[in-house]
């Protein structure tokens, strides 16, 4: 281990680790609330690159001892990241990501299926894998148009990238409710929640069969 790496993981990954926590779980369940809203971190994170700073910041505040994380190729292949999430989470890494409760992926158009996650059972519905996905792009605008609980008539989204079929794999998602994926998505501090509840449709798509 080099000596900047441990003076890396070392570093406090919040400022002030109890109020900054605090206010990221607020504002993750406002998102969660509100899908398609998209939302600002404010506490800093000193996270090891690729991961970004909303990235950091959730997995600060959910992950803990109990949490097994699965990373992507991008985040697992960096040198510094794997150490990080263990020094500040305790967060045990896995390599199967069907035994993860967390999943960060930094490259999400080439992450795995939804179906190699879990995807919890009518039992334990809330024993599915949470996917934090980052993207380059994250704003309310035209890409796709949000509906269902939590949204007052419709909301648009527009976000990249994403994976292939993306808005296949949400109806397909959507349909296994209550069991599914919940999926928050984030851009540097901005994140936006897309939970198993929300209906997701194209929106230049819609535009085409509207013509």
């Amino acid at each position: 281990m080099s000596l900047n790496m441990g003076q890396d993981m070392l570093a406090p990954g919040f400022c002030d680790p109890v109020l900054a926590s605090q206010a990221v779980f607020r504002t993750v369940m406002e998102a969660l609330a509100r899908p398609g809203s998209v939302a600002v971190v404010d506490a800093a994170v000193a996270a090891p690159a690729p991961l970004g700073a909303a990235a950091g910041a959730l997995a600060l505040t959910l992950l803990d001892f109990d949490t097994p994380v699965w990373l992507d190729p991008a985040l697992a292949g960096a040198s510094e990241t794997g150490g990080w999430f263990k020094f500040h989470t305790g967060a045990p890494l896995t390599t199967d990501p069907g035994a993860a409760a967390f999943a960060f992926i930094a490259e999400p158009a080439r992450m795995p299926d939804f179906e190699d996650f879990c995807r919890g059972s009518l039992e334990y519905p809330d024993r599915s894998t949470t996917l934090v996905l980052q993207v380059e792009h994250l704003s309310e605008g035209d890409g796709f148009k949000l509906s269902g609980p939590g949204i007052k008539g419709t909301r648009t989204l527009s976000a990249a990238p994403l994976p292939p079929g993306f808005t296949d794999r949400m109806a397909a998602n959507r349909a296994l409710f209550p069991r599914g994926l919940d999926i928050i998505l984030t851009c540097g501090r901005r994140l936006a929640a897309l939970p198993r509840s929300v209906h997701l449709a194209e929106l230049v798509r819609l535009a085409k069969e509207h013509a």
